[in-house]
Formats: structure tokens, sequence, C-alpha cells
């Protein structure tokens, strides 16, 4: 017997093909899929109803691009150029993460998502230290509860690199990954040797897996250098995620855009560590889907109202004065059903469609920041915060209730997490 979710009388917000506010309306969710959404739907026997009277409805944010692994090192460089960052977190703190340490930041890190809304993570995942941190950083995604997609990236040779990658994808989502899937995530040929990087993309193309890859961010010459090895070796396709792009030009983009390619913007990040202005409305404009990224809360906040905001701040405030145009339903779409293409989860999940998973979030309305808000869309992007994320819906199952977490020990969670980040940093 199939298992029914009401959601009834809440402020609707859709996001596909564009974000809209649908008014009040009602959410029905079956066995955690969107069956239907409209005014009044009739009450079913035995459904579970949840009152949204004075919440506004709308999907989960997706998160395109975060360093999971580093939530036990939270500002712990927050007034760095990206060389500190290299120095500081990839150079000394990363080597010091046992299995232990990544399986707390990781379950840790992906709470933090769901506590704020965030129900979809690309957790682009740079500690594969060995088998065992494989195994935890798995364990931690599947534990939590979150629709995550696992960035497998590897820092060995070649021929270790594929060995490993293939091991890796058979142990752990050879019978299918549930809500936990796999794509490569390639140090690529900006910051790796070229043999390195063919590596990851056969790696990829063995698997039939996407590619979310580092690349124009090192400066214009960098940047055309990478494309033009990714076009020289015929890996310039679809199903690759540029993270940054920063250095790209509108003609760059443009040959991302008709590759198929697709880009995640970490506005904060690329802000504070000096890599470039974020290229949001560019890559838009050139046709590429664009979702926004936390990249890392070494330097940066977890939660996605705090990088909607900057996106937009950052865009309206483009120095050509080219960003006017941008809208606070642009950077919603980005958020959700547009960061949902890029991790290749667009027809799962970011929007409300019939069919798709129910991946939800309520949010509060009374209280003083968010009351008598007249556009519900913008009032998301410009005031709302992680306090008034009451509930989320991870496929249809409640993992946060009435602001509180569900299914965790928090506190275990909270000690363990105290107790990683003692260790790495001592």
């Amino acid at each position: 017997m199939a298992k029914t979710l009401l959601i009834k009388n809440g402020t609707v917000i859709d996001t596909e093909p564009e974000p809209v506010v649908l008014g009040q309306v009602d959410v029905r969710v079956e066995d955690g899929v969107l069956a239907e959404v409209g005014p009044g739907l009739p009450d079913v026997p035995g459904a579970e109803v949840i009152d949204a009277t004075g919440r506004i409805v709308l999907p989960g944010f997706v998160d395109t691009h975060r360093h999971t692994w580093q939530a036990g090192i939270r500002a712990v460089a927050p007034d760095v150029a990206f060389d500190g960052y290299l120095s500081r977190v990839l150079g000394e703190l990363a080597p010091a993460h046992r299995p232990a340490d990544v399986h707390a930041a990781n379950l840790a890190g992906a709470l933090e998502c769901l506590d704020t809304g965030i129900t979809t993570l690309l957790d682009w995942s740079h500690i594969q230290l060995s088998p065992a941190h494989t195994e935890a950083t798995v364990r931690a995604l599947r534990e939590s509860g979150i629709r995550a997609v696992l960035g497998w990236c590897h820092g060995g040779r070649p021929g270790d690199l594929v060995r490993e990658g293939l091991r890796v994808h058979e142990e752990h989502f050879g019978t299918g990954g549930g809500l936990v899937t796999m794509v490569v995530a390639a140090l690529g040929p900006e910051i790796v040797a070229e043999e390195h990087a063919l590596a990851e993309w056969r790696l990829a193309r063995e698997l039939d897996l996407p590619v979310t890859v580092h690349m124009g961010v090192g400066g214009p010459d960098s940047a055309a250098r990478g494309l033009a090895f990714l076009e020289a070796n015929g890996l310039l396709g679809p199903r690759t995620t540029y993270v940054h792009a920063n250095s790209y030009t509108d003609d760059d983009l443009k040959r991302v855009a008709a590759s198929g390619g697709n880009v995640s913007v970490s506005p904060v990040d690329e802000m504070t560590l000096g890599l470039g202005y974020p290229v949001s409305g560019r890559a838009r404009a050139a046709g590429a889907p664009t979702g926004l990224g936390i990249d890392t809360v070494s330097c940066a906040p977890g939660d996605m109202f705090s990088l909607m905001r900057a996106a937009y701040l950052l865009e309206r405030g483009r120095p050509d004065g080219g960003g006017m145009g941008f809208t606070t339903r642009d950077v919603l779409r980005m958020a959700t059903v547009e960061g949902a293409e890029v991790v290749g989860l667009g027809d799962v999940v970011g929007s409300l469609r019939p069919g798709k998973q129910a991946d939800l979030q309520l949010l509060r309305t009374d209280t003083l920041g968010m009351a008598a808000a007249h556009d519900p869309i913008g009032a998301v992007v410009l005031n709302a915060d992680p306090s008034v994320v009451e509930t989320v819906l991870v496929g249809g199952r409640v993992v946060k209730r009435d602001g509180q977490m569900l299914h965790q020990d928090l506190a275990a969670v909270l000690a363990s997490l105290a107790e990683s980040a003692d260790a790495v940093t001592r």
C-alpha cells in the first residue's frame, strides 16, 4: 500500500521552468515521489498530513560543489588568499585527517546541509588518502540521509587512480548507490600533468560517469590551455562541470555551453580567496546551466541563503554594469533546479514536477525577519536564513521537523567532530 504524505495550506514556490509563486496550494507525495500540486487537494485516508499554514514550501537546495570533509576545520583560514588556502588546508591539515576524522566531518557537514535546507550535495572529495578514507566518506554520507553525489578524487599515479576508481565504484556503487551516487572529481589539466588528467577522463568514460573539474581558475593563459587540451583529446563534451571558471572569456563559456557542459560557481570563496569575479551571469548568458556551491567552510559560510545573497549582490554589482537584469528568481533557480541539472539530477530533484523525488523544505514566515513579505521568492533570497528552515524532506522522508533534526544523535555527532577538529589541528 502506497504511503501518502499531504502538505497542506502552504505558500508554494515551484522552480521549473522558472521560479513562480503558486500561491496557497497543497502538495501530495506518494512513496516519496511528488504526485500532485494544487489547491484544495482531497484528504487521503491514512495519509500523514503536514500543516504548512504560514510556511513557504519549496524544493530543497542543491549544493553543486562542497569539500564536505572540511567541516572540522571551519573558519581555520578566514583571511587567506588561494596560496594560503593550499598551504594551510591542503598542505598541512588534509594529511592529518584519519578515516575517523573524515567520517566525523562528512557526517556533520552533510547534516549541516540538511539543517539549512540543502537536500542534494555534490561532495567534491579530495581526501581519498586510502581505501579506509573512502569507506568513511561513503558511510557518513549514507548515514546522514542526504541525497549526495560523491565526487571521487584521487591524487596518486594514473594507473593507481584507474584501478582504485574501478574498485570504489564496484565496492560501493556496483549495485546502485541509493541516495548516494558517484562522479569523477578530476584535478584536470590545469592542476596536474596531462597523463593524470587523461586517466581521470578515461576512468569516467569506462564507468560512464560525469566529471566535475576545477578549470578556468589559473588565469587566462591557463584557462585557454586547459580548454585546448580537452578539445585536442576529444574530452570537451557533455556531463562535465567546470568549477569556478572565473578566467574564462565569454567565448570560452559559449564553447563550454555548446559542448553540453555546465558551471558551478562558489561566489564567496572565489572572492575571498582571490580566484576572480564570479561568472554567474556570464555563464548563464552563454547558455551553460549554472549552479551554486559552498566550496569550503574553512573560509566561507555553509548555507545556501548566504550564497544566494552573495551571488545576487555580486552579479547586480558587476563593475561593467551588465548584471542589473539578474533577479532573485534567477538565483533561486540556480540554487534549485538549475543546480540539480549541474549535478546530473535535473530529472530527479530541484522542482515540484510530478514524478520527481519529494526533496522539499518548509520555511517559517512568522518571524520578525520574514513577516509581511510581499514577494515570497524575494524573501527566500534576501531575507531568509537557516533559522527559518523548519521542516526538510528527502525522498518524502522527514529529516527535520519543527526545527529539530531527526534520526541522529546530534550531541554525539558534535562531540565526535570536536575531537576530530582538535586532533587534526594539534
